[in-house]
């Protein structure tokens, strides 16, 4: 089988990429709009841009009716340059998860209506999730856009300011991922990450 992404829909693209990178991490994306409501949103394009300055990247798809229409945890980040990523998203936080994916009008706070727990951040004016094992705080210092109207994606990246990190998962100078119990997406349904193994090789950096 091959496939010419320039005959295929949006739609039939998003199947063969999301279903063809896989497992993906789920962050839960939390900022705060210009009207003072808490966001909390469920992404799974996330990735690691840089690590030495930290950087990392979450990406927004989405088919857009009108120009200018933009959803909440986009248009929050580019009012505030800030957002903070709660990772990862694991077997306890499943439900809450997929209840802050739903579609909540900007004056609704999907803290509310999911029961995640908002805290604040040290340097950020964005919430953290008080639920999830890892949460970093980051500045927004670059923005892509691909497509055109209606099919726009944005690409932000941003800076680490700083990491918080429940103590039982760090050990030994390190986070202990192993205990999380994440989860992560394959094109609809989703995985656990109990079953794990390693290789015993070492290998130089």
């Amino acid at each position: 089988m091959k496939l010419d992404p320039q005959t295929m829909d949006f739609r039939d693209l998003h199947h063969l990429l999301a279903g063809a990178i896989v497992p993906r991490p789920i962050a839960l994306v939390s900022t705060v709009g210009t009207n003072g409501v808490q966001n909390v949103a469920p992404l799974s394009s996330i990735s690691i841009a840089s690590v030495m300055p930290p950087m990392v990247t979450i990406s927004l798809s989405t088919r857009r009716r009108r120009a200018g229409e933009q959803k909440d945890t986009l248009r929050n980040i580019l009012a505030s340059k800030e957002f903070v990523v709660n990772v990862p998203v694991t077997e306890s936080m499943a439900l809450a998860m997929n209840l802050a994916g739903a579609e909540y009008p900007s004056h609704v706070s999907e803290f509310a209506e999911t029961g995640l727990t908002p805290i604040p951040a040290d340097l950020v004016q964005a919430p953290m999730v008080a639920e999830a094992p890892v949460s970093l705080e980051c500045r927004m210092v670059h923005m892509l856009e691909f497509g055109e109207l209606p099919s726009v994606s944005t690409l932000i990246v941003g800076q680490v300011l700083r990491a918080h990190i429940k103590d039982e998962f760090f050990a030994d100078g390190q986070l202990q991922s192993s205990r999380m119990q994440a989860i992560g997406r394959l094109l609809e349904p989703y995985c656990r990450t109990r079953d794990i193994f390693d290789f015993k090789v070492e290998y130089t950096l």
